[in-house]
């Protein structure tokens, strides 16, 4: 029997966890949401964090594959940086927001994909506790595979990923005092 074949027969869960300080997290969810498409598979792609008020160059893509791929933009902006006024509770309760539309979304049997974009980084500003993130890796069924991304993440999750793959800063041109460009890092 072909290993493919075999693999769609016995499909377990797959946690795939992108992390690291480098560039690459987020690119590489939105690559892993592509390829899900391309196999006809549906995806709910949420974002922590991040919110319309900060557009990026993969907002219109990613809600261009209308039926197929659900797109959630659930944060407030950045978190105490960036001119951030709002109070530490908005920031929270949207995080906290996110995570249950996430969780309505693996359980409700439509997606084939779940990804969490920048959870890690809202689990290290204390947004939502790791602890609710691993009741929900926890109570994911079989049938989705669940990607998350971020920085810092929380060493009780990297063990209960099946994948990890961490993004190394080499070189970058903040450090020369060179601002993100559109295209490029958003």
């Amino acid at each position: 029997m072909h290993a493919r074949a075999a693999s769609a027969r016995s499909h377990k869960k797959m946690i795939i966890v992108a992390t690291g300080d480098g560039k690459g997290k987020t690119t590489a969810a939105v690559g892993q949401a592509v390829r899900a498409l391309g196999h006809g598979k549906r995806v709910f792609f949420a974002q922590f964090i991040k919110c319309d008020g900060y557009p990026s160059g993969e907002d219109a893509i990613l809600r261009g594959f209308e039926g197929k791929l659900t797109f959630v933009k659930g944060g407030k902006g950045f978190v105490g940086i960036c001119g951030d006024k709002l109070p530490f509770a908005e920031h929270r309760a949207a995080a906290e927001e996110t995570l249950a539309q996430a969780e309505e979304a693996v359980h409700s049997g439509k997606y084939d994909l779940v990804i969490l974009d920048e959870v890690n980084v809202a689990i290290s500003l204390k947004l939502i506790t790791p602890d609710a993130m691993l009741k929900f890796l926890d109570t994911v069924p079989a049938t989705c595979d669940v990607m998350i991304t971020g920085r810092d993440a929380d060493s009780r999750v990297l063990k209960k990923a099946d994948f990890v793959t961490e993004c190394v800063e080499v070189k970058h041109p903040f450090h020369k005092k060179v601002g993100a460009r559109k295209g490029v890092e958003y």
